[in-house]
């Protein structure tokens, strides 16, 4: 049975400090000389037993909610689009999420990424903090799929370290139109669905027959692994990442791959003609972009640097970054 602790004195107060503690990374003994009237041990005492992920999510997905319902939100958009992408941090302690990173930090010293997603009115509806060696597309339904705000996201964004051809068939089976923004779209293999079709102008790109044959011989089991994905029975990036090792050997995995490229090739070409998308993309991958000046900012002590290891209180600061980016937006 657990034991019940009863809130300190200036509980609220105390609590703001706790998680602007984490969210400026300045840590407690620092933020109690900081504010007047708060101890390390309440400080402590707080931050043990009522700040964690689920509460900081929990909090942050209430300022999301009342923040879409401003009126100024509509200016930037419906809350029906929105982008992920990771956000680099320096960590000096060891752990397991840590990787080296050298496009930012060199051949000796290691990083962690912290994944959001963002909508297109700017708030955070979910954090997670990944480690840089994976690539990105992993966690892209993570956060769609765990989505506790208002928010109604229908289209998603993601730059090219977010698209797989499994990616594009899962979001198709879950009901989000994805449309990612992909590099180098001239050596983009496009797939026809009729070997014998005739594509007109279009004949030269579609050089390939993406095998509808298999797609409905797994039909039913493709359907199966997106309910499952809807109950959460299993983390998404778990189910992602089975599916993409599994390739080419396993007929499931060919079969969400096939209809990946069914669906790319469809997004491709429109994608190249339609200019009105293109923006559409690029305007909500900048919105990200921009935002991840906020947390830099924020995250300032320790020269914006995780000092700890443990996965539980990585979370805690990112998740409490989060949070306090949402209420500064707000």
């Amino acid at each position: 049975m657990q034991k019940h602790h009863s809130r300190p004195a200036n509980f609220y107060k105390t609590l703001v400090a706790a998680l602007i503690s984490q969210a400026t990374n300045l840590g407690l003994v620092a933020m109690s000389a900081s504010v007047k009237g708060v101890s390390v041990d309440r400080l402590r005492h707080v931050l043990q037993y009522y700040v964690r992920e689920e509460t900081n999510k929990n909090a942050s997905a209430e300022i999301v909610n009342q923040h879409q319902k401003l009126p100024f939100s509509g200016v930037h958009g419906t809350g029906s689009l929105s982008s992920s992408d990771a956000q680099r941090f320096k960590i000096r302690a060891d752990s397991l999420l840590a990787s080296y990173y050298p496009r930012y930090y060199g051949y000796y010293e290691k990083a962690i990424g912290i994944y959001t997603h963002v909508s297109d009115q700017y708030a955070v509806y979910s954090t997670k903090v990944i480690s840089c060696s994976p690539r990105e597309a992993l966690y892209v339904l993570d956060g769609l799929l765990e989505n506790n705000s208002i928010l109604k996201i229908r289209e998603h964004t993601t730059d090219t370290h977010g698209y797989t051809e499994i990616v594009f068939a899962l979001c198709h089976l879950l009901g989000y139109y994805f449309m990612p923004r992909i590099r180098d779209l001239k050596d983009q293999q496009l797939y026809r669905v009729d070997r014998k079709a005739n594509h007109g102008v279009f004949a030269p790109l579609l050089n390939k027959t993406a095998d509808l044959d298999i797609i409905e011989e797994q039909w039913e089991e493709m359907i199966r692994v997106a309910q499952s994905l809807k109950q959460k029975t299993a983390p998404a990036h778990v189910i992602v990442q089975r599916l993409t090792n599994s390739f080419p050997v396993d007929r499931l995995s060919r079969a969400f791959t096939n209809l990946g490229r069914i669906i790319k090739t469809e997004y491709i070409l429109r994608y190249i003609t339609d200019q009105g998308l293109r923006r559409t993309v690029q305007l909500q991958l900048n919105k990200g972009e921009y935002r991840h000046k906020l947390p830099r900012w924020i995250f300032f002590a320790n020269q914006g640097e995780f000092t700890t290891g443990d996965y539980e209180e990585i979370m805690n600061k990112a998740s409490c970054l989060s949070l306090v980016s949402n209420a500064i937006l707000y």
